[in-house]
């Protein structure tokens, strides 16, 4: 057993319980058949949001496969501080849980909402808009204390960034589908972050 291997397996749990309860609910958004398009998210969004989505991904699975070959952009962080990954971990895998189930069947990985959706409110969403994005932001710091890496840092707060940009697109869509009843849902909640006094 190597001093990385507590580590490895924190990281592993949270990514093994964020991709079930990932696929079981796009797998139950897509039983509707609708083929959702991601070209209205826009090239210089989309695909450098995958590109650094995929860098993230294979990054931490040659960190789970051999630490020693992330070593070029390991941080000297000590154990303590990396054990305060723990925390996020739990509270992004809480989040994504409570955040998808909400969600349902309205969930797509691209700005286009289904012919179907429905406005959510409830869960999450009653203080902030984009909790999946938060997620992201959790997961990215979770992984980066507990994996002591720079590079998957960077590529977590670059998927971040996208999505942070790409989020008006979201939600204009969003005003296209729902008119006036998502304006009044965004005059009362956050898009991150929950709103002062509401």
């Amino acid at each position: 057993m190597t001093a990385e291997d507590p580590f490895r397996v924190a990281i592993l749990t949270m990514l093994g319980l964020t991709m079930v309860i990932g696929i079981y609910h796009r797998l139950q958004a897509a039983k509707s058949g609708e083929r959702i398009s991601r070209r209205e998210e826009g090239f210089w969004i989309g695909v450098p949001l995958r590109l650094a989505g995929i860098c993230i991904w294979f990054g931490t699975l040659i960190y789970l496969i051999n630490p020693a070959l992330m070593q070029w952009c390991a941080l000297p962080l000590p154990d303590s501080l990396r054990w305060v990954g723990t925390p996020f971990a739990v509270a992004a895998i809480a989040l994504i849980y409570w955040t998808l189930t909400n969600l349902g069947k309205n969930l797509t990985d691209t700005v286009v909402t289904r012919v179907n959706a429905t406005l959510v409110t409830t869960g999450p969403y009653r203080w902030i808009r984009h909790p999946f994005y938060v997620c992201v932001l959790l997961a990215t710091v979770s992984i980066t204390l507990l994996a002591a890496n720079w590079f998957l840092g960077l590529c977590g707060l670059t998927v971040f960034a996208l999505l942070v940009l790409r989020t008006p697109i979201e939600e204009q869509k969003l005003i296209d589908k729902f008119g006036d009843q998502y304006r009044e849902y965004m005059a009362r909640t956050g898009r991150f972050w929950p709103v002062r006094g509401k």
